[in-house]
């Protein structure tokens, strides 16, 4: 008894603030669009078009954020904390240089970049204008999302929950004046958006590098040392996050190609797209929590040299996953009006194929959340990141990609059976992910 109160204590010592944090950023991203509904359709579809482009380099960081945080806490449950610095420095390199070349092609080439994913003149116009100016943030968010993900495996999520609290109340308030041109600004539309984003996420880092510099963190140390990268250290490093990073850069690729399907079905039909993701992001925040935290205590828990606990830990994270994916996957389906409330400047097509979206992509939302979980907790945090990766590429790319755009291109369905088309991917995914699970296989203690 008392060994499972101390369980669920630390779970939700992490997965509280990973979730009120994920609930503020995905907030953010809600009020972002429904800001812009108020421009339109087209304006709606270039924007969420364009930020396929920001999750497509969030995907690279999250791989290189989590991958690291694997090796970061088992290195926490043993207390080497010099080799975690070690491990956080090289992941902020790798995200500054994946951020500069995504800046320099949204700079340079930004119509041609929307052009990939639509062919409508007014989508291409809205989006280029939107993600020549937005990419000024991506180094800096690159730079945030590492070492927030690194606080948060070294025991302290509240420095990143009031950084994302921070960078909320940025963006709302910037967007809100340079969007519309309120207190004497001028009416900026989807560059002030842009701008707004910017802003906020100085204010974040601002306040994650307040608490790295201030406090006594585990990630404070040295410079010297800290940038001094041996090849067995290299090699240990990208043994166990290259896989990861590999991952979330195909599977991130996977998901903008979901867009591209999406569009071939219609301007309307994207924009019922980015309100109804918007939707289920908020919905997804206890499951990101609960997953981030199931890293860290296999992590920790493996790194202890505790092997023992660690299955039964994620059978335990496993079934949480999905009594909350049931619950919210249900609330999602049955009441899309609701929802949708938060949208009331949507065109009637737009809000009814987001009505009929929000029914399929409930009953689907289970298998995420379960999956999420599976891969990103369990497998990811008991050090099999390259199984995952192929679990993960594997059923995004030869079963959820290929059923989408059969579904868009050679049969021409509606845009709610395209999207149950695609979400054949987590079906795979929860078979095999199990078999996986139940091998045991997956605990991995790295040297």
């Amino acid at each position: 008894m008392k060994e499972n109160k101390e369980f669920y204590r630390r779970m939700l010592a992490i997965a509280i603030p990973i979730a009120l944090q994920s609930l503020i950023v995905s907030s953010l991203n809600t009020l972002d669009t429904m800001m812009i509904s108020t421009l339109g359709s087209e304006t709606i579809a270039g924007v969420g078009l364009a930020n396929q482009v920001f999750f497509f380099f969030t995907m690279i960081c999250f791989g290189t954020a989590t991958g690291s945080s694997v090796i970061i806490s088992q290195y926490y449950g043993r207390e080497d904390y010099q080799s975690l610095q070690k491990v956080n420095s090289f992941s902020t390199i790798i995200a500054i240089i994946v951020g500069l070349l995504f800046t320099s092609l949204a700079i340079l080439i930004p119509k041609q970049i929307i052009s990939l994913m639509i062919d409508d003149p007014s989508v291409i116009e809205a989006g280029a204008r939107y993600l020549s100016v937005v990419s000024f943030s991506y180094i800096i968010t690159g730079i945030s999302f590492v070492n927030g993900v690194s606080l948060r495996s070294t025991g302290n999520p509240r420095a990143p929950l009031v950084g994302a609290i921070v960078g909320f109340i940025f963006n709302a308030f910037f967007n809100y004046i340079l969007i519309f041109g309120k207190l004497g600004f001028p009416a900026l539309g989807v560059v002030g958006a842009a701008i707004g984003t910017i802003i906020a996420r100085f204010a974040e880092l601002g306040v994650l590098s307040y608490a790295v510099t201030r406090y006594d963190s585990p990630l404070r140390g040295p410079l010297k040392p800290m940038f001094q990268y041996k090849s067995d250290f290299i090699h240990r490093f990208m043994r166990i996050t290259f896989p990861v990073i590999v991952n979330e850069t195909f599977w991130g690729l996977g998901q903008v190609l979901y867009s591209v399907a999406y569009a071939i079905v219609g301007t309307e039909a994207t924009a019922a797209i980015q309100v109804v993701v918007a939707i289920q992001n908020l919905a997804f925040v206890l499951i990101r929590g609960l997953s981030n935290s199931c890293t860290v205590i296999i992590g920790n828990t493996i790194g202890r040299g505790d092997l023992d606990n660690a299955y039964p830990y994620g059978v335990r994270f496993l079934k949480m996953g999905a009594i909350i994916g049931t619950l919210v996957g249900l609330f999602l389906a049955l009441t899309p009006n609701i929802s949708l409330q938060l949208f009331p400047n949507l065109s009637p097509n737009v809000y009814q194929l987001c009505v009929t979206l929000l029914r399929y992509m409930g009953i689907v939302f289970l298998l995420k959340g379960f999956n999420a979980i599976l891969v990103v907790g369990v497998l990811r945090g008991g050090g099999d990141t390259k199984y995952s990766m192929y679990l993960e590429m594997g059923s995004v790319w030869l079963v959820g990609v290929p059923l989408a755009f059969m579904g868009a291109s050679l049969l021409k369905l509606p845009i709610q059976w395209v999207v149950l088309l695609a979400s054949m991917e987590e079906v795979t995914k929860v078979i095999i992910g199990l078999i996986r699970v139940k091998s045991k296989k997956w605990v991995n203690e790295i040297e």
